[in-house]
This record gives C-alpha cells, sequence and structure tokens, in this order.
C-alpha cells in the first residue's frame, strides 16, 4: 500500500537503506502470500508451531517472570495473523523514522523485519511442503513436520532466524531499560490515535511492557536459542524425539 513511499523515500546512512530495502521485500512479500493459494493454511502451520515452542519451552511460559515476554515473541514478533495495519503502519512512518532515529534504532527495527519475513517465509515453504506431500495442515505430526524440515531448501534462513532472535532479543533488551522510552510511549498515545498509527503504538507498548516484566532478559533469549539450535540438530539428524531436550538445556 506504501510501497512507493518507500521506494520514494531517500536513505542516506546504511542502517537506513538496510530497513528501505528489507521492508521493500517485506512488503512485496506480503503481497504474495496475500494472494496465495494456502494463505489460510499457513495461519495452521504458525499455529502449530506457536503451540510447539510453548511446549518445548513450557517451563519458561509458564515463568511469571518469562511469561509475557515469551507471549510477546510468539503473538507480535512471530505474528501468525491480524498485523497488517501494523505492517502497512510501519512502511507508513518510514520517512519519519529515517529522519528522526539513530542509527542502532533503525538496526534494531531492520532486524525485526528480517525475523518476521524469514519466518513467514518459512512457514509458506512448509505449506507448500506439506501441500505437494498431501499432509493436511490441521492433522500434523511431528513426524510430519520434521520430514518437511529437512525437505527444506532454506536451511540456511532456519539458522539465521535463531541468530536474529538473539540479536533483536538483546537490542530490545538494551533499550526497554531506558526509562525514557516508557515516557515517551505513554506521552505519545494520543498522537499515535490522532494519526492512526494505534496498531503500531500498542505493538511498541506491548513489547516494551513485556521485557520490562522479564527479570533476566538474556536468560530467556539464550536458552531459547540453545535449545531451538537443538531441536534444529535434532530435526536434521532424524532424532525420534527432536522436541525432547536434555534436562540441562
Amino acid at each position: 500500500m506504501y510501497r512507493e513511499r518507500l521506494v520514494a523515500t531517500e536513505a542516506r546512512s546504511e542502517s537506513a537503506r538496510r530497513l528501505q530495502q528489507l521492508l521493500l521485500d517485506y512488503h512485496d512479500f506480503r503481497q504474495l502470500k496475500a494472494a496465495h493459494p494456502l494463505l489460510d493454511t499457513t495461519f495452521l502451520v504458525a499455529e502449530w508451531q506457536a503451540q510447539r515452542l510453548k511446549a518445548t519451552h513450557s517451563d519458561l511460559h509458564q515463568h511469571p517472570g518469562y511469561h509475557h515476554g515469551l507471549e510477546f515473541l510468539l503473538t507480535d514478533l512471530y505474528a501468525p495473523a491480524g498485523m497488517t495495519r501494523r505492517d502497512d503502519n510501519i512502511d507508513r512512518v518510514f520517512p519519519k523514522m529515517v529522519k528522526w532515529l539513530p542509527d542502532n534504532l533503525l538496526d534494531t527495527f531492520a532486524g525485526l523485519v528480517e525475523l518476521n519475513l524469514i519466518t513467514q517465509q518459512l512457514d509458506l515453504e512448509l505449506t507448500e511442503l506439506f501441500h505437494k506431500q498431501g499432509i493436511a495442515a490441521d492433522s500434523l505430526s511431528t513426524e510430519h513436520y520434521c520430514a518437511a524440515y529437512r525437505a527444506s531448501e532454506r536451511l540456511d534462513q532456519r539458522k539465521k532466524q535463531i541468530t536474529l532472535v538473539s540479536e533483536v532479543g538483546h537490542q530490545l533488551d538494551h533499550y526497554v531499560r531506558n526509562r525514557t522510552l516508557g515516557w515517551l510511549l505513554s506521552m505519545s498515545r494520543t498522537p499515535a490515535e490522532m494519526a492512526d498509527l494505534t496498531d503500531l503504538h500498542s505493538f511498541l507498548h506491548r513489547g516494551y511492557s513485556a521485557f520490562r516484566k522479564m527479570e533476566d532478559v538474556n536468560l530467556l533469549i539464550n536458552r531459547l536459542v540453545t535449545r531451538e539450535q537443538q531441536v534444529m540438530r535434532n530435526i536434521l539428524s532424524g532424532h525420534p524425539e527432536p522436541f525432547s531436550l536434555p534436562g540441562d538445556l
């Protein structure tokens, strides 16, 4: 919807150009996905994976110190559906972002966009593989999932996906420790509503609140990354119980 605005905006720094290109790539992918005949099935695949992640990390998900942070990661950063207005709003305010935000914040936004793009590309690939193999997404099993996972042609992107979770998670933690950000989010709520940016503002506020409530963000991110790296190794090696992890992970 706002592609022309993205293209027309002058990006003067490497960070701005990186964010601009990722937003263009994500914009084009969202248009492709919206017209894809298996669109509804991608939501089922994403939901299956979200539930798997909650099960694998159930100790963190049930822990009061990490529950809200993990929920934000799974429902906002890894968003199966319902974030179209948020994503359109990011495209819309891009000219102001590159004008007012420092490069380190632009880099963090770029990481968030890239993580969301890669995750949805991988979901779409899995959906197409399930369809090709005649597997119904509403009756997925671990065996079906792992077979399609191993057939993927995007394993490098899966590794990068895990790396981005680590990078973006640590960057977000750095910013939410600054109390000025919380004050700015509170003060900007009414202007955001007036500018029809409620979805984007709500996303930022949920992220800030979730990370502020966490006891130790580094512990959460490091455990997520270590466990998911082990899950990936298990799947690729044909482990009979790929999601069962050692007690010390």
